[in-house]
């Protein structure tokens, strides 16, 4: 017996029993559609993170406070970092290959215009941000260094911000909003980026002010340590890419020479660049993508479970069937080929219609816009292979049990 007539049989076979042909390929569809859906949001998620590292751009240096370790968990040795630590890195002297210094500090607020309310990140930091962050300004200015040195009440709004509250990102500059309801003036408008902000959140939805302010007007005191004003990070830009390694040297020495230690083990911050973030979150992303994948994986194995059941009772109905043809001639071989073609058939047209059903709850989401997915061939070639590799594994026990009857106890079974 030739494949294409194994092949041509296991589909008539199948067709004779459409509606249970059909529920037992439910098993493999789901789980062809999970693994497709699920992966494309874990690729979708490192795509995003990845996309909105690189953005940021390629000179940037983060320090933060707390020390991750080999096994990437923060510990519990962690400085307060202040403006002054900023400042302290900012002087050529110290740090020659750093080329600007922005000290900020990010807390949620409720932002209100006329009857509108919005949440949206605040960013407290210095003029320097703008171009370490590279946050260019379409309409209006920046925060600059009369703003931060008489703690002024003046803002640089995002465009979802500008549309949201005041409706038009020109119109926006003069107005004054309320954070907290502390009046602010707006001065600037960002220029719209899209996506995800650094940390999450909508990369539109932030407003800058100065940090002045937030240590004196809108949180007053709740900034002030022995150590000086506190920051939850600073953002340094090196002079280019090669001189990265020497700038990420200098602040680690320089934060060291201040808290009154000179051991690496012993340092209270984190000096990272954008190759060890990106090091980071693919990592957390990738064991999310795998995670996400392995359950998915588990419907399959259920509906892997289903075809060896429905075959199995395909054997016993088929039982008469299988002794005539052995026989008029047929060998195991033949038997055996026949009943695996069938199980992998199921398993192989369940995978395909997964993959749509897959590929519409992925463009599902989406549509929504509650996250961005990207559906990769890899997603789909993995969910494919493994749907066959389930119809073949489930199928070799029902297979053996059909080739193995015996062609005189098969024509007397009733």
């Amino acid at each position: 017996m030739t494949l294409f007539e194994s092949i041509r049989m296991s589909f008539r076979s199948l067709s004779a029993n459409k509606m249970r042909s059909a529920l037992t390929m439910l098993g493999i569809i789901i789980g062809t559609g999970a693994v497709i859906a699920l992966l494309s949001v874990g690729q979708g998620a490192q795509l995003a993170i990845t996309s909105e590292i690189q953005s940021i751009g390629s000179n940037l240096i983060i320090v933060f406070p707390g020390q991750f370790g080999q096994n990437r968990r923060i510990r519990t040795n962690r400085i307060t970092l202040t403006r002054a630590d900023a400042e302290a890195i900012a002087d050529p002297m110290q740090a020659p290959h750093v080329a600007a210094v922005a000290p900020s500090i990010n807390r949620s607020a409720m932002v209100t215009y006329g009857g509108e309310s919005l949440t949206v990140q605040i960013e407290s930091t210095t003029p320097e941000f703008e171009f370490v962050r590279n946050s260019p300004v379409e309409h209006g200015r920046f925060i600059d260094y009369s703003d931060d040195a008489v703690s002024g009440r003046v803002a640089v709004i995002g465009t979802d911000v500008a549309d949201r509250l005041i409706g038009n990102r020109e119109l926006a500059l003069g107005a004054t909003i309320r954070i907290n309801q502390i009046p602010f003036q707006i001065i600037g408008v960002l220029e719209h980026k899209g996506g995800q902000g650094f940390g999450g959140g909508s990369a539109d939805r932030v407003i800058i002010i100065p940090l002045s302010t937030a240590h004196t007007r809108l949180f007053p005191g709740r900034f002030v340590t022995q150590s000086g004003r506190a920051v939850d990070t600073i953002y340094v830009s090196a002079w280019d890419e090669g001189s990265i390694d020497m700038a990420m040297d200098e602040i680690s020495w320089t934060l060291r020479e201040r808290q009154g230690s000179l051991s690496p083990d012993d340092d209270g911050f984190t000096v990272a660049s954008q190759a060890d973030l990106l090091g980071v979150f693919d990592q957390i992303t990738s064991v999310l993508t795998i995670f996400l994948g392995a359950i998915a994986g588990i419907s399959l194995l259920v509906g892997g479970i289903g075809i060896m059941n429905i075959m199995l009772v395909s054997v016993t109905e088929r039982t008469r069937e299988i002794g005539i043809r052995k026989a008029v001639g047929a060998r195991r071989s033949d038997v055996l080929g026949q009943f695996l073609i069938e199980s992998v058939v199921l398993s192989i047209i369940g995978g395909l219609i997964g993959i749509g059903f897959g590929w519409v709850v992925a463009e599902l989401v989406n549509t929504l816009g509650a996250f961005t997915t990207f559906v990769s061939p890899q997603a789909v070639a993995l969910a494919v292979g493994f749907s066959m590799a389930v119809g073949l594994f489930f199928g070799i026990y029902p297979a053996s049990r059909a080739a193995n009857l015996n062609p005189i106890d098969a024509l007397h079974y009733e």
